[in-house]
Protein backbone atom coordinates (compact mmCIF):
# COMPACT_ATOMS: atom_id res chain seq x y z
CA UNK A 1 0.00 0.00 0.00
CA UNK A 2 1.29 3.40 -0.49
CA UNK A 3 2.33 5.56 1.60
CA UNK A 4 0.21 8.94 2.09
CA UNK A 5 2.70 11.34 0.62
CA UNK A 6 1.02 14.45 1.93
CA UNK A 7 -1.36 15.12 4.03
CA UNK A 8 -5.06 15.19 3.27
CA UNK A 9 -6.50 17.99 4.37
CA UNK A 10 -10.71 18.93 5.07
CA UNK A 11 -12.20 22.04 6.30
CA UNK A 12 -11.72 21.06 9.71
CA UNK A 13 -9.19 17.96 9.66
CA UNK A 14 -5.66 17.14 8.95
CA UNK A 15 -5.33 13.88 8.23
CA UNK A 16 -1.84 12.09 8.06
CA UNK A 17 -0.22 8.90 9.00
CA UNK A 18 0.17 8.79 13.07
CA UNK A 19 3.07 9.30 15.23
CA UNK A 20 4.56 8.74 18.74
CA UNK A 21 3.81 12.41 19.35
CA UNK A 22 0.14 11.43 19.18
CA UNK A 23 -0.44 8.86 21.59
CA UNK A 24 -1.29 11.52 24.79
CA UNK A 25 -3.93 12.56 22.48
CA UNK A 26 -5.09 9.20 21.58
CA UNK A 27 -5.24 8.36 24.91
CA UNK A 28 -8.34 10.24 25.41
CA UNK A 29 -9.70 8.51 22.65
CA UNK A 30 -8.56 5.07 23.36
CA UNK A 31 -8.93 4.93 27.04
CA UNK A 32 -12.51 5.90 27.12
CA UNK A 33 -14.54 2.78 26.92
CA UNK A 34 -17.63 4.39 25.26
CA UNK A 35 -15.23 4.59 22.19
CA UNK A 36 -13.82 1.52 22.44
CA UNK A 37 -17.27 0.06 23.21
CA UNK A 38 -17.54 -2.00 20.17
CA UNK A 39 -13.54 -1.59 18.69
CA UNK A 40 -11.94 -5.25 18.94
CA UNK A 41 -9.11 -4.27 21.23
CA UNK A 42 -9.02 -3.31 24.49
CA UNK A 43 -9.43 0.32 26.09
CA UNK A 44 -6.19 2.12 26.97
CA UNK A 45 -5.20 2.05 30.46
CA UNK A 46 -1.91 3.54 30.56
CA UNK A 47 0.19 5.21 27.97
CA UNK A 48 2.07 2.00 27.53
CA UNK A 49 -0.83 0.77 25.81
CA UNK A 50 -0.36 3.32 23.69
CA UNK A 51 2.64 2.45 22.62
CA UNK A 52 2.05 -1.00 22.35
CA UNK A 53 -0.36 -0.06 19.95
CA UNK A 54 1.76 1.58 17.55
CA UNK A 55 4.31 -0.83 18.14
CA UNK A 56 1.77 -3.29 15.97
CA UNK A 57 0.28 -0.37 13.88
CA UNK A 58 3.94 0.68 12.66
CA UNK A 59 4.46 -3.50 12.08
CA UNK A 60 1.85 -3.45 9.93
CA UNK A 61 2.64 -0.78 7.64
CA UNK A 62 5.91 -1.97 7.52
CA UNK A 63 4.65 -5.11 5.60
CA UNK A 64 2.67 -2.65 3.12
CA UNK A 65 -0.65 -3.97 4.10
CA UNK A 66 -2.14 -0.83 6.59
CA UNK A 67 -2.06 2.76 6.59
CA UNK A 68 -2.73 3.70 10.33
CA UNK A 69 -3.84 7.57 9.81
CA UNK A 70 -4.40 10.05 12.63
CA UNK A 71 -7.24 12.69 12.80
CA UNK A 72 -6.10 16.53 13.90
CA UNK A 73 -8.32 18.82 14.75
CA UNK A 74 -6.73 21.76 12.63
CA UNK A 75 -7.76 24.38 15.45
CA UNK A 76 -6.66 22.78 18.50
CA UNK A 77 -3.66 20.98 16.86
CA UNK A 78 -4.53 17.83 18.70
CA UNK A 79 -5.31 14.33 17.52
CA UNK A 80 -9.15 13.58 17.64
CA UNK A 81 -9.06 10.39 16.50
CA UNK A 82 -8.00 7.74 13.95
CA UNK A 83 -8.83 6.46 10.54
CA UNK A 84 -7.23 2.71 9.52
CA UNK A 85 -6.86 1.33 5.72
CA UNK A 86 -5.81 -2.20 6.44
CA UNK A 87 -6.53 -5.70 4.70
CA UNK A 88 -4.86 -4.69 1.44
CA UNK A 89 -5.87 -6.84 -1.58
CA UNK A 90 -3.19 -5.64 -4.13
CA UNK A 91 -4.75 -8.08 -6.60
CA UNK A 92 -8.12 -6.97 -5.80
CA UNK A 93 -7.61 -3.55 -5.11
CA UNK A 94 -9.47 -3.66 -2.23
CA UNK A 95 -9.20 -2.59 1.48
CA UNK A 96 -11.02 -3.01 4.97
CA UNK A 97 -11.55 0.58 7.04
CA UNK A 98 -11.79 0.94 10.71
CA UNK A 99 -12.29 4.28 12.48
CA UNK A 100 -12.53 5.92 16.31
CA UNK A 101 -13.22 9.07 17.19
CA UNK A 102 -12.88 10.83 20.38
CA UNK A 103 -16.48 11.19 22.17
CA UNK A 104 -15.73 14.92 22.73
CA UNK A 105 -16.07 15.48 19.38
CA UNK A 106 -19.28 12.76 18.30
CA UNK A 107 -22.44 14.52 16.65
CA UNK A 108 -20.51 17.37 14.83
CA UNK A 109 -19.55 15.76 11.93
CA UNK A 110 -15.75 14.81 12.12
CA UNK A 111 -16.39 11.30 11.67
CA UNK A 112 -18.35 11.95 7.97
CA UNK A 113 -15.53 14.75 7.14
CA UNK A 114 -12.39 12.41 7.34
CA UNK A 115 -14.17 9.11 6.34
CA UNK A 116 -15.10 11.31 3.00
CA UNK A 117 -11.84 12.79 2.51
CA UNK A 118 -9.85 9.10 3.21
CA UNK A 119 -12.26 7.02 0.66
CA UNK A 120 -12.14 10.20 -2.12
CA UNK A 121 -8.20 9.59 -1.53
CA UNK A 122 -8.38 5.77 -1.54
CA UNK A 123 -10.70 5.79 -4.98
CA UNK A 124 -8.93 8.39 -6.55
CA UNK A 125 -4.99 8.95 -5.85
CA UNK A 126 -4.72 4.81 -4.77
CA UNK A 127 -6.45 3.54 -7.18
CA UNK A 128 -8.84 1.17 -4.95
CA UNK A 129 -12.07 -0.80 -6.22
CA UNK A 130 -13.64 -1.65 -3.40
CA UNK A 131 -13.29 -0.48 0.59
CA UNK A 132 -15.21 -2.63 3.29
CA UNK A 133 -16.13 -2.06 6.19
CA UNK A 134 -17.51 -4.08 9.64
CA UNK A 135 -19.64 -2.74 12.12
CA UNK A 136 -21.03 -4.12 15.52
CA UNK A 137 -24.67 -4.13 14.94
CA UNK A 138 -25.86 -2.11 17.93
CA UNK A 139 -23.47 0.36 16.87
CA UNK A 140 -26.22 2.34 15.39
CA UNK A 141 -24.01 6.00 14.91
CA UNK A 142 -21.20 3.62 12.83
CA UNK A 143 -23.77 1.87 10.68
CA UNK A 144 -25.51 5.29 9.78
CA UNK A 145 -22.46 6.67 8.86
CA UNK A 146 -21.05 4.38 6.19
CA UNK A 147 -24.60 4.57 4.87
CA UNK A 148 -24.63 8.37 4.94
CA UNK A 149 -21.33 8.17 3.08
CA UNK A 150 -22.74 5.59 0.45
CA UNK A 151 -20.93 2.44 1.65
CA UNK A 152 -24.31 -0.43 1.25
CA UNK A 153 -24.47 -2.78 3.81
CA UNK A 154 -23.99 -6.19 1.74
CA UNK A 155 -24.85 -8.74 4.71
CA UNK A 156 -24.59 -10.22 8.47
CA UNK A 157 -21.58 -12.52 9.47
CA UNK A 158 -22.55 -14.44 12.43
CA UNK A 159 -20.41 -14.25 15.10
CA UNK A 160 -17.48 -12.98 12.86
CA UNK A 161 -15.37 -11.52 16.08
CA UNK A 162 -14.50 -12.23 19.60
CA UNK A 163 -13.43 -9.56 21.44
CA UNK A 164 -13.73 -8.64 25.04
CA UNK A 165 -14.39 -12.38 25.83
CA UNK A 166 -17.47 -11.89 23.97
CA UNK A 167 -18.37 -13.55 20.46
CA UNK A 168 -20.51 -10.98 18.13
CA UNK A 169 -22.21 -10.21 14.69
CA UNK A 170 -21.01 -7.90 12.28
CA UNK A 171 -22.65 -5.83 9.50
CA UNK A 172 -20.26 -5.95 6.35
CA UNK A 173 -20.64 -2.61 4.49
CA UNK A 174 -19.11 -1.92 0.55
CA UNK A 175 -18.48 0.74 -1.13
CA UNK A 176 -17.10 0.47 -4.87
CA UNK A 177 -14.76 3.19 -6.42
CA UNK A 178 -17.89 3.38 -9.57
CA UNK A 179 -20.48 3.97 -6.87
CA UNK A 180 -18.62 6.55 -4.75
CA UNK A 181 -20.35 9.76 -4.21
CA UNK A 182 -19.56 9.78 -0.33
CA UNK A 183 -20.36 12.86 1.24
CA UNK A 184 -17.65 15.44 -0.17
CA UNK A 185 -17.26 13.39 -3.15
CA UNK A 186 -18.04 14.02 -6.61
CA UNK A 187 -21.42 13.21 -6.80
CA UNK A 188 -22.17 13.03 -3.33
Amino acid sequence: MTPLQAPIITHRLLIRAVGEVDLADLMEVNGDEQVTRYLPYATWRTLDDGVAWLARMQALVATNGALQLVMVHASERRAIGTVLLFKFDAGSARLELGYALGRAHWRQGYAKEALAAVCEHAFSAMGIRRIEAEVHPDNVASNALLRTLGFVQEGRLRQRWVAKGVAYDTHIYGCLAEEWGGCGAPGG
